[in-house]
């Protein structure tokens, strides 16, 4: 269900340019952020670059682009 929210300009500045740069609508952008933000302060100590390793992990299973992992 979609809601209509008040954000800054400014902001809505950096998720233009974001979101062309990852190829996502300006939506798609914000929600990434929120994504981000919300796992960043429910897991404060773990770095950012993890949080985003662990969202493409999730969003790999959910679109069972899944494979086994080999090692060595």
């Amino acid at each position: 269900m979609a809601t209509a929210i008040r954000i800054s300009e400014e902001l809505i500045g950096d998720a233009k340019k974001f979101s062309r740069i990852d190829h996502r609508s300006l939506t798609g952008q914000i929600e990434h952020w929120a994504r981000i933000g919300k796992c960043a302060e429910e897991n404060p100590d773990l770095p950012y670059t993890l949080i985003k390793e662990i969202l493409i992990g999730i969003e790999e299973l959910e679109q069972d682009a899944k494979s086994e992992y080999k090692f060595g």
